[in-house]
This record gives structure tokens, C-alpha cells and sequence, in this order.
């Protein structure tokens, strides 16, 4: 019988909790461009959408890393 592989828990559990982390980030972000755009003519407008760009960039790479852990938990 071949040897079977198993699941790294510890790395799996660090992918859980990535992808839990991106959570935040994808309901944040979206919320905080929205009222950046509802609020074009105020002076801080760049001040807002800039922030919440970078929250949705960090929610997309969050995601890809926590399956990205995932994935090498189970295959590795």
C-alpha cells in the first residue's frame, strides 16, 4: 500500500484564517469607494478612494493567499 499523504493542519487552519481576514476586506472596501464616489465634490475625495482601492487590492491578495495556503496544505 502506498504511503498517504495528510492534510497540514496547521497550514490549512492559516488559510482559514486568511481567507477569513479577506472577509473584512472585501465588505470594507466596496463600502468605503461608494461613499467615496457619493461624495465627489468634497475635498477629501481622493483622501477616501484611495484607501479603499488599496483595501480591495489587499481583499484580492488576502483571497489568492489563503487558497493558495489551502492548497499546499492538501497537496504538499
Amino acid at each position: 500500500m502506498q504511503n498517504q499523504k495528510k492534510t497540514n493542519k496547521e497550514l490549512l487552519a492559516k488559510g482559514v484564517k486568511t481567507l477569513v481576514m479577506a472577509l473584512g476586506a472585501i465588505a470594507l472596501g466596496p463600502v468605503i469607494v461608494y461613499n467615496a464616489f457619493m461624495n465627489k465634490d468634497h475635498p477629501w475625495f481622493l483622501v477616501v478612494l484611495i484607501p479603499g482601492v488599496l483595501i480591495m487590492f489587499l481583499a484580492i491578495f488576502l483571497i489568492l493567499k489563503g487558497l493558495n495556503l489551502m492548497l499546499k496544505s492538501f497537496f504538499d
